[in-house]
């Protein structure tokens, strides 16, 4: 992988692997607060999605770290390890898929079970921050995923973009059990978690969300510009 390859001076795509380094960090050190306080608030409760979404924070933290790695590495050496950035990204590939099992396993116990989790207004709040702040950060990786073609920067946005989906979907379940005092809302929330952890992880393993995001690298071109 190189600047040439992509249109891009070595000035820019130093500039552009530096910000992607950035936002990384920044993915590290909110995930590792959010996974704390919503496995935490999960457990207290008794949700099984809400523990997903801390144990989801925590492998999301544990990517950032993965790719913050490479990047810092690409920008010490002034090129690209293609076959440590191929082993690095399957390693985030894996990182889905232990959550997507995680979240599978303890939805089925707790449909097993039948035990009603309690309400828990940190969680909701929690969850409220992750909508608002997950899509912003989302979007600015993509952008720097897409300009410099780089299905690494790209895969760590799709789980901060599974992320996204998370909190909705967790947030949906808590809020409608709070309402409606129906437990199974909760495994049934954590399986949706399961289900875009699963679509995410198979894409990151096979190295197929550059072309995934083809279609919308015109507009990120502009958006550069």
């Amino acid at each position: 992988m190189t600047a040439a390859t992509h249109g891009l001076d070595a000035a820019e795509t130093a500039r552009l692997t530096h910000r992607g380094l950035r936002l990384a960090q920044f993915t590290v050190a909110y995930n590792v607060v959010e996974g704390a306080v919503a496995i935490t608030a999960g457990l207290l409760a008794g949700l099984v999605s809400v523990v997903g979404f801390g144990v989801d924070s925590a492998i999301e933290s544990a990517a950032g770290v993965l790719v913050a790695l490479r990047l810092s590495a690409r920008l010490r050496h002034g090129r690209t390890d293609e076959r440590k950035e191929r082993l690095t990204l399957r390693a985030v590939a894996v990182t889905f898929f232990v959550l997507a099992a995680y979240v599978t396993v303890e939805g089925v116990r707790s449909l097993l079970d039948g035990e009603a989790p309690d309400r828990s207004p940190l969680a909701i709040g929690l969850l409220v921050a992750s909508i608002v702040v997950m899509p912003v950060l989302a979007a600015m990786k993509r952008r720097v995923g897409l300009r410099l073609r780089d299905n690494l920067v790209l895969a760590d946005a799709a789980e901060t973009r599974i992320c996204v989906i998370l909190s909705i979907s967790t947030l949906a379940g808590v809020v409608l059990h709070a309402l409606t005092g129906a437990a199974w809302l909760d495994p049934v929330a954590a399986f949706v978690i399961a289900a875009f952890a699963v679509h995410e992880g198979r894409e990151a393993w096979e190295g197929e969300l550059v072309e995934d995001e083809d279609e919308d690298e015109d507009d990120a071109d502009e958006d550069a510009d």
